[in-house]
């Protein structure tokens, strides 16, 4: 099928692709510039992994391609809208400004038959909103909302190989016309097992944001118990191995830690709540501002340990952080609890060094202040502690007893909870976990 890609970015760039290694003829569109011409080049403008070489596979078939011109849209048969919607600045809702722009954009090439299709993940109504400047407009083109489950690191492969596919139409009932359609386009993954969902508009709007809001609370619930585990003498790691063993709560997110980051779960539930407000039903979600809260605290925590670990206060203190993206296999630093609490050590006068595998550019945009270097050994030589903030493998793997000789202090707070205490503490370092003894 003709398929074409509004919005390049982390989802768009990474659909397109996969859309053409499904044997679809793509076109991705995007009005940046130099973005088109990474991707035209077959580079990713983020790490991302597998992307790269798919991109090289699939544009060597001559299916996919990548322009500005909106107008390369006309004759594609489906319209795929992933542009992203941010927080609103000095506001909890989602900007949906680049949403509302690349439909208006996309109007002069719809053809009666052609299908939209919303992957972007926005405000419940949003897609009621949209269908009916669709209908007005163009009275045979149909409205599709298909949310994307997408994780950072498995973008490729969850593209390719998703845990369900979710359709939300005008009336709800499989015999809409557009379900036909995209059966067809997810015809391989479908073929494979996946399950799919039909359902109404809003539903389907609300499942990405519900799940991701789900998400964020076991996380944060986690990471409450952390705080009562330190309060306690208790251990979160072994009480979150015990009640993991419940299938009805299962052990996935349940590591305590720093928190949650990213571009998705922090705003994503912000927005949740907000649009929960304009719809008289905030009350309802309440729990999330807590949610909230709890992550952020636990940024504020790590700040506090560090200067407990550091015995004498932070100033002058030089200190490692190894990690700066807010997941590891990803150079996202879209509010990295990393990144927030280097510049936070820094502000109250320690020296701080940050180094990570991928994401040292972007960190670099977003706190040009801080001192990056990419190198591990040249990075933490002469630290007095170590910070582990994100559970990048290399990271995890790293040596106690050769890395003892390089600190000026055998100090370490692990922020991830993945070091072994024991193996640590045996080799001569003062560990700490979040949440341990």
């Amino acid at each position: 099928m003709r398929i074409s890609v509004i919005g390049c970015g982390y989802l768009g760039a990474v659909h397109a692709a996969c859309m053409a290694k499904l044997g679809h003829e793509v076109v991705g569109i995007d009005v940046d510039e130099a973005k088109i011409s990474e991707l035209s080049a077959a580079r990713s403008p983020f790490y991302e992994p597998g992307l790269a070489e798919l991109l090289s596979e699939v544009q060597e078939t001559g299916r996919l391609s990548f322009t500005t011109n909106m107008a390369s849209a006309s004759g594609s048969d489906i319209h795929f809208v992933c542009v992203g919607t941010p927080q609103k600045k000095g506001e909890n809702g989602a900007d949906m400004s680049y949403v509302d722009a690349a439909i208006q954009s996309l109007f002069p090439y719809l053809a009666p038959g052609d299908l939209v299709v919303g992957k972007s993940t926005v405000p419940v109504g949003t897609a009621d909103r949209i269908a009916s400047l669709i209908n007005a407009a163009h009275p045979g083109v149909h409205l599709v909302w298909n949310p994307e489950f997408l994780r950072e690191g498995h973008a490729v492969s969850d593209t390719l190989h998703p845990d369900r596919f979710v359709y939300g139409v005008a009336d709800g009932s499989e015999d809409h016309p557009a379900v036909a359609t995209l059966d067809e386009v997810y015809a391989s993954p479908l073929a494979e097992g996946t399950p799919r969902l039909v359902m109404d508009l809003p539903t389907a709007e609300l499942v990405k944001t519900a799940a991701n809001s789900f998400l964020a609370t076991k996380i944060s619930f986690i990471n409450a118990m952390a705080e009562l585990c330190e309060a306690s003498g208790a251990d979160v790691t072994r009480l979150a191995d015990a009640i993991g063993m419940d299938d009805r709560i299962g052990r996935k997110f349940l590591h305590a830690g720093i928190g949650f980051g990213g571009g998705c779960l922090p705003k994503d539930i912000r927005a949740f709540m907000a649009r929960a407000g304009e719809l008289g039903a905030d009350q309802a979600l309440t729990f999330l501002r807590e949610v909230d809260a709890i992550n952020m605290r636990r940024r504020t925590r790590v700040v506090e340990l560090t200067r407990e670990l550091c015995g004498d206060g932070l100033l002058g203190k030089r200190i490692t952080v190894l990690g700066a993206a807010f997941k590891p296999e990803s150079d996202d630093v879209r509010d990295s609890p990393a990144l927030s609490i280097a510049a936070q050590l820094q502000l109250q006068g320690a020296v701080v060094t940050v180094t990570d595998p991928k994401a040292l550019e972007n960190a670099a945009r977003r706190f040009p202040d801080l001192q990056y270097v990419e190198d591990t050994e040249e990075a933490v030589a002469n630290a007095d502690v170590l910070l582990l903030l994100t559970e990048w493998q290399e990271y995890r793997d790293l040596d106690p007893h050769m890395l003892k000789d390089s600190v000026s202090r055998p100090r370490v707070l692990d922020g991830r909870n993945v070091l072994d205490p024991a193996k640590w503490r045996a080799a001569g370092w003062h560990y700490r976990g979040l949440g341990r003894p």
